[in-house]
């Protein structure tokens, strides 16, 4: 039975709302973690939160899978080299797809090192190659470091098969809040300018798409959800991106052409709303869409597979997804 909260309207009267349904382990995460008294992102250094998200993984992430292959890359960018790392299960492997991994954080935090198990997760369930993107970060870099960074990533990678040491025949770019809003505008931009080879799917995990401040979900859930409203601030004030433009909020690009998609939402995240909308567009434009929203959970799960288990089941249907949309490729 849900639980049920009241609200006084005005004049006194009271209505009841129901509240929204939370898993019980999530729930259990969630007192830990408000009832700690953290200091507010927007007090801390970058610095600082990169390495608070650092020591966060290391207690609530599994620990990563052993793959034969692991291996640090790089491709020139606009600012230098991008580092990259290859996950495979296959020493060697036929020509195929493979998946272009770019991390969550605000475009703030994050790096190789958070986001490793995960890969390891994806690139053992879906036996494809994944190259994670160690991409410029705000505010020393601010708008449009990263989804420079991304794209010339991406394009690399469709064109090294020498020094990735596969054969790529599509790509699939994939990540995690603001690492799916990279997806998508990496997406979008190879779409406007084709690569040598073309995006086949992507797949956005609850991705930031647009710069609206009214969401349902933004005010329901901006305090005691981990991400929260200063924070989002915070990310959005390092990040420095023009309102409107579809580089930083991918909603107002054109989505005609856009490639079949597994699109995935946080029932409990102040930005569900985002992937909500943006997923009405691409089935407006007549796109191949797989729409997952994750009831009882929060943004940031596939991190917090230690301290939230039943994230690993979301994982493995977001998976599940994917592979019934690679049949079709």
């Amino acid at each position: 039975m849900a639980e049920v909260e009241t609200q006084t309207r005005p004049g006194g009267e009271t209505a009841a709302k129901a509240a929204p349904y939370v898993r019980p382990d999530v729930r259990a995460f969630l007192d830990f973690l408000n009832s700690a008294g953290a200091a507010p992102m927007s007090s801390q250094t970058p610095e600082m939160a990169r390495l608070g998200v650092l020591q966060l993984g290391s207690v609530a992430e599994r620990a990563p899978l052993v793959l034969p292959v692991i291996r640090d890359l790089a491709a020139p960018g606009p600012a230098g080299d991008i580092a990259l790392r290859l996950y495979d299960m296959r020493a060697a492997r036929e020509p195929g797809p493979a998946i272009v991994f770019f991390h969550g954080g605000g475009f703030v935090i994050g790096n190789l090192d958070t986001h490793h198990a995960f890969c390891t997760e994806i690139a053992s369930a879906l036996d494809l190659p994944v190259i994670a993107v160690d991409y410029r970060l705000a505010p020393e870099h601010p708008f449009p470091a990263a989804p420079d960074d991304c794209e010339a990533a991406a394009r690399w990678i469709a064109t090294s098969p020498n020094a990735i040491g596969r054969t790529i025949t599509g790509l699939i770019p994939m990540g995690d809040s603001a690492g799916g809003n990279l997806a998508i505008v990496v997406t979008q931009a190879l779409g406007d300018d084709p690569a040598t080879v073309p995006v086949v799917m992507q797949v956005p995990l609850y991705p930031l798409t647009d710069d609206k401040a009214d969401h349902v979900s933004t005010q329901v859930f901006a305090e005691g959800y981990l991400l929260n409203a200063d924070s989002m601030g915070w990310f959005g004030k390092c990040y420095a991106a023009p309102l409107k433009d579809p580089r930083a909020y991918p909603l107002y690009h054109d989505h005609a052409g856009t490639p079949p998609t597994v699109l995935v939402t946080a029932g409990l995240d102040p930005i569900r709303d985002n992937g909500r909308v943006y997923g009405a567009e691409l089935v407006l434009a007549g796109v191949d869409v797989t729409f997952l929203e994750l009831s009882g959970t929060i943004h940031g799960f596939a991190q917090l597979r230690k301290v939230i288990p039943s994230a690993q089941d979301d994982i493995l249907s977001i998976f599940a997804a994917m592979k019934r949309q690679l049949e079709h490729i």
